[in-house]
């Protein structure tokens, strides 16, 4: 982790949908060189944190700063220094690639060396040969790729990525792992939402396990090994004992087990 002032820095943030309560006085800091894994169950409020982080939801209450400026009164110059990748992609479907990031590009007020920055991530997601085909013809992957080159065309100091390995193979994959590695030794910054705790373990540098709209865990695996009491405990053992699920967990296979047979047949 490097030094310096902190890319994200949210004390205390409340988020309400009427009488639902997103996110409750949920506390994150991440600092340049950081990847910073966000697991949590279905619900827990991490779709909802990288909202707001990215200047696309507004707290209810709490104080935000995220590269020194506040989401809430400085939505553009926010946007100007994140990319953000959602869990689905968004896109104008009746564009074609190339369109679509010269679309982003106008909207960031980027000039034309990001065209150089384009060409390069399409290259390198295997995706040159379809840059001027109607997006809505494509497949999920391409989609996806698609949304990740336009989060990080014009190189943000933090990205924001929810479930961004949906849809990608096996290649796309670790070639999104070394883009966020090369993010991170250049001094920015990822917040990286998964379900998958192998890819959470292998990519991140820290861990925050967040349940019921707050951070009830943080650290380096090895810390929050340290925290559960299980030296030799898997990351997936750690997350489901801090988001309460074991003893569910152990019930529902108790339940599967009754009345099943001692073999096949």
């Amino acid at each position: 982790m490097s030094s310096g002032p902190p890319i994200v820095n949210a004390a205390r943030i409340v988020k309400r949908y009427g009488a639902v309560a997103a996110l409750s006085d949920l506390n994150l800091r991440v600092m340049p060189g950081d990847v910073y894994g966000l697991l949590g169950p279905n619900g827990a409020g991490k779709t909802t944190t990288l909202r707001i982080l990215s200047a696309l939801e507004t707290p209810t209450s709490g104080s935000v700063r995220v590269v020194g400026y506040d989401p809430v009164s400085r939505k553009v110059e926010v946007k100007r220094r994140t990319g953000y990748v959602p869990e689905t992609a968004l896109l104008y479907e009746s564009l074609t690639p190339r369109e679509y990031f010269e679309f982003v590009a106008s909207t960031r007020e980027l000039d034309s060396r990001v065209r150089d920055r384009i060409a390069q991530l399409a290259s390198v997601f295997d995706i040159g040969g379809r840059l001027d085909v109607p997006i809505g013809s494509l497949s999920m992957g391409t989609k996806q790729k698609i949304s990740i080159i336009a989060a990080m065309m014009h190189r943000p100091s933090l990205l924001l990525l929810d479930e961004p390995l949906n849809g990608l193979d096996a290649k796309s994959s670790r070639i999104l792992k070394e883009l966020i590695l090369l993010h991170v030794e250049s001094g920015g910054a990822v917040i990286f939402s998964t379900h998958v705790m192998e890819v959470a373990e292998s990519v991140c540098t820290r861990i925050g396990i967040i349940n019921g709209g707050r951070i009830v865990a943080e650290g380096t695996v090895d810390e929050l090994r340290g925290l559960s009491d299980g030296r030799g405990r898997s990351l997936e053992d750690i997350y489901l004992k801090f988001t309460n699920e074991e003893e569910f967990i152990a019930s529902a296979v108790a339940k599967l087990r009754q009345g099943v047979p001692n073999g096949p047949g």
